[in-house]
C-alpha cells in the first residue's frame, strides 16, 4: 500500500522539525568544558605552607615512614595528581617509593606501585614521558603527573611510603578533585597494580626466530608474563611495561593474550608486543604518542637492554563481567629470560583488593648487561670453539 501524500507531509514536517534539534547539539570533544554543573565543589590536597610562608613541602620523610596525602570523607572525584620530591633519582631512587590509593574506607589499596613505575618511569630511572593520561615532566623526570579520573564514593586516601633507604629530603604534591553529593552510580573505581618477575627460558633454550630449531606452540598462554588478574566488573584502560632484556635477541614476538570472564582460550589473542603496542617490525626508536609509544629505549646492540612501551584503551577499553588476565608470552611460547616490570590500570565496580605486594628485594632490578658482558661470552666461545687465533664469530664447531 502506498502511504497517503498527507502522511508524507507530516513525516516530512517531523523531520524538518528535528534538524534545528540537532544542529543545536555540539558535537566538539570540547563541549563537556562549557557545560555549567551544579552541586560539585573544586577542592584541593596539597604540601602547602599553613603558615604563609615558602616552606611548601614535607620535609624530612624518614626511610620506612609513610605520609598521607590525601584522607577525605564523603563522595567526589580526583581529577589530577601532581608529585615532585628531592633529591634526584640518582640519590633517591623512585622504584623504592611507593604509591598506594584507598577507596571508600577499605583496608586494602586498590592501587600500589612503586611512584617511578606508576607515572611512566621504569628501573628507578629518570626520563621524559609523554601521554593523555600520564607524564613525567622536564627536566627529565623530575616531576609526575596524573589526570586519571578516580572516583570515590564514601572516602578516598593516598598515602607514600619510603622505603629508598635514606630520607625523602622534600616532597611537594597537588592533589585536585571534586567534591559532590552523591557519586553517579556508573563510575567505577580506579585500580593500578604493579608486577615483577624474571622470566625463565625453557629447557631448549632461548629459541627466538627458530635459530635453535622448529619452534612450539602456545594456545593457552601457560607461563605468560601477567599484567593483571582480575577478579570482578569493570574494563582494562591500559598498561606501562618495562623490558631489560639480557641479550640482544629481539624480544618482542611475544603475544598479547587476554583472557575474559574465565575463558580457557583467549578472547583477544594478539600477532606480537610491539603490534599490541601499535608499532611494527621490532622498533627501537623513541616515539610518543598520547595513547602508546615508546618512551626509552636502549642504546645498545640489538635489543639488549632496557625498553618502557605503553599503551592506554582510552578509545578502546577491554570490558569484562567476572574476572579478566590481562597477559602477554615473553618471546614467541614464553621462550626468553627477560626481567620485565609493568603497572596496569583499570576500573572496577568497587573498591577492590589486588593479587599481591612486592618488597623493595623483590622490586630490585636486575643488572644492565653491555659490551664488557658481551666481550665475555665472546671469550668462552672462542674456547669452546678451540681457541683458534683467526676466529670471526659465525664459525660453528662440528
Amino acid at each position: 500500500m502506498k502511504p497517503k501524500p498527507h502522511s508524507l507531509i507530516a513525516a516530512a514536517l517531523l523531520c524538518a522539525a528535528a534538524l534545528p534539534l540537532q544542529a543545536q547539539e555540539p558535537s566538539s570533544d570540547f563541549v563537556g568544558l562549557a557545560r555549567i554543573h551544579s552541586d560539585i565543589r573544586s577542592r584541593r590536597a596539597g604540601s602547602y605552607d599553613r603558615s604563609g610562608g615558602n616552606a611548601d613541602n614535607v620535609s624530612n620523610v624518614a626511610d620506612g615512614a609513610r605520609v598521607t596525602l590525601m584522607d577525605v570523607k564523603g563522595s567526589g572525584v580526583i581529577t589530577h595528581i601532581w608529585i615532585t620530591m628531592g633529591p634526584g633519582p640518582d640519590t633517591l631512587n623512585r622504584n623504592d617509593v611507593i604509591i598506594r590509593m584507598y577507596w571508600d574506607g577499605k583496608p586494602y589499596p586498590s592501587v600500589e606501585a612503586p611512584v617511578g613505575a606508576f607515572f611512566g618511569n621504569g628501573w628507578g630511572e629518570s626520563y621524559n614521558f609523554v601521554s593523555a593520561p600520564l607524564a613525567v615532566t622536564p627536566g627529565w623526570g623530575k616531576s609526575y603527573v596524573s589526570y586519571f579520573a578516580m572516583p570515590y564514593g564514601s572516602g578516598a586516601r593516598i598515602e607514600i611510603e619510603n622505603q629508598s633507604g635514606r630520607k625523602i629530603d622534600a616532597l611537594y604534591y597537588n592533589i585536585d578533585y571534586e567534591e559532590m553529593p552523591k557519586l553517579p552510580p556508573e563510575l567505577g573505581r580506579f585500580h593500578a597494580w604493579y608486577n615483577h618477575q624474571l622470566t625463565h627460558a625453557p629447557a631448549e633454550g632461548e629459541n627466538e626466530w627458530e635459530l635453535l630449531g622448529p619452534q612450539g606452540k602456545n594456545l593457552d598462554g601457560r607461563g605468560n608474563y601477567v599484567f593483571a588478574d582480575i577478579k570482578g566488573r569493570g574494563h582494562l584502560v591500559g598498561v606501562n611495561y618495562y623490558v631489560n632484556s639480557p641479550g640482544p635477541m629481539w624480544y618482542g614476538e611475544g603475544d598479547e593474550m587476554v583472557f575474559i570472564d574465565g575463558e580457557a582460550l583467549p578472547s583477544i589473542n594478539g600477532t606480537g608486543t610491539e603490534d599490541y603496542f601499535n608499532t611494527s617490525w621490532s622498533p627501537k626508536e623513541l616515539f610518543q604518542h598520547p595513547y602508546f609509544g615508546y618512551a626509552r629505549v636502549n642504546g645498545e646492540t640489538g635489543w639488549l637492554g632496557r625498553t618502557h612501551l605503553y599503551r592506554f584503551h582510552i578509545a578502546d577499553p577491554i570490558y569484562f563481567d567476572k574476572a579478566c588476565r590481562y597477559t602477554i608470552e615473553h618471546g614467541h611460547n614464553n621462550c626468553l629470560t627477560l626481567d620485565l616490570a609493568s603497572v596496569a590500570y583499570w576500573y572496577q565496580d568497587e573498591a577492590s583488593p589486588l593479587p599481591r605486594s612486592f618488597t623493595k628485594e623483590e622490586r630490585k632490578p636486575m643488572p644492565e648487561i653491555g659490551a664488557s658482558d658481551i666481550h665475555l661470552w665472546r671469550d668462552a666461545w672462542r674456547k669452546q670453539q678451540g681457541g683458534g687465533p683467526t676466529l670471526w664469530g659465525n664459525e660453528r664447531k662440528p
